[in-house]
């Protein structure tokens, strides 16, 4: 089954078009001949390819986050890793198959790995409840990230959520509590922690594993305190508004970049990640590892301290001061 978006439909007009000549190679309209009324097309289909994806909205890019044929955690961790053994439980309450983990290798260095993990089909969702981590998930995780710590190995978590599970259950078992946390033991960890957005980053549930000396982000994912549907439902009172919060809300790769909240953007295959799983992971391989050896050059001291920094950067604003007629008013 082919999934395509609004957006690509000038491209997949075009290939259409090319699957009917080759189909019916006596209907040339040009008075070319076949090869080469085939070769402009192809470079129609490739400039149009390019335009479209080279000035995406930021609505369209929350929509190639989404895309169900990107590449999930589990995918990098088969492409991008080796040696993987999953680690389950949090041996407190019960095992959260939202949230994966293990250790692995990245290149020759031992290495810990956790994240996200949503389902491709509706079993698999439910199995993984779509990607949204309960108390449970969060607090695996911590355990995980406290071994690794123990054995000095560096920590690679992979984003991939819409948020944390909100239903009744994860409240009463303290899904905030749990959260905070990690927000609080993951700062004071004295291995390197790189975090990388592959896909969908949504509010706390993406930062309980977010907490990290370099976070990366996927040229089409994006990364925000709330979803643009959910911002619309509020400010707007409709989520059809979700396009123009999506804006608002400044999520994408390039914006985050601007506002120092992420490190780097890891560029993707022309038509998202999902068009070439193989070239994707070696790309973000390449930078976990880049990465991975300048932190791991660091003192632990030096590296406690740049982390420490860079999230007491965030937040910059500007205040205003009352006007003097304000103040006499006053």
């Amino acid at each position: 089954m082919r999934h395509q978006l609004d957006f690509e439909k000038p491209i997949i007009e075009l290939q259409h078009k090319l699957e009917d000549l080759r189909k019916h190679p006596d209907s040339l309209s040009l008075g070319l001949s076949f090869e080469e009324e085939i070769k402009q097309i192809e470079v129609k289909i490739e400039e149009t390819r390019r335009q479209i994806f080279m000035n995406l909205t930021a609505w369209q890019r929350v929509q190639l986050a989404r895309h169900p044929k990107r590449p999930y955690t589990l995918d990098y961790i088969r492409e991008t890793f080796s040696d993987f053994h999953e680690l389950h439980g949090d041996r407190l309450y019960a095992e959260d198959r939202a949230i994966v983990g293990g250790f692995a290798r990245l290149g020759d260095h031992k290495v810990l790995v956790l994240g996200t993990q949503k389902g491709r089909d509706t079993k698999e969702n439910i199995l993984r409840n779509f990607g949204s981590a309960h108390p449970e998930g969060y607090r695996k995780a911590m355990r995980l990230m406290r071994l690794a710590d123990k054995f000095g190995l560096p920590i690679i978590t992979l984003i991939d959520t819409a948020g944390a599970y909100p239903g009744i259950g994860a409240e009463e078992r303290h899904i905030a509590e749990a959260i905070a946390v990690n927000l609080r033991e993951m700062m004071v960890l004295e291995v390197p922690i790189i975090a990388t957005v592959i896909g969908e980053g949504g509010s706390g549930g993406a930062l309980g594993i977010g907490v990290a000396n370099r976070v990366l982000i996927l040229e089409n994912a994006y990364y925000s305190v709330i979803s643009p549907e959910g911002c619309a439902a509020i400010l707007w009172k409709d989520r059809s508004a979700a396009a123009t919060a999506a804006e608002a809300l400044k999520i994408t790769a390039r914006n985050l970049l601007e506002l120092g909240l992420v490190d780097e953007i890891i560029p993707e295959p022309l038509g998202g990640a999902h068009t070439n799983h193989q070239m994707m992971a070696q790309t973000v391989r390449d930078c976990l590892l880049k990465h991975l050896e300048q932190l791991q050059a660091l003192p632990v001291p030096e590296r406690l301290k740049q982390r420490y920094a860079k999230f007491r950067a965030f937040g910059h604003y500007v205040e205003k001061h009352p006007a003097a007629a304000e103040k006499i008013g006053a």
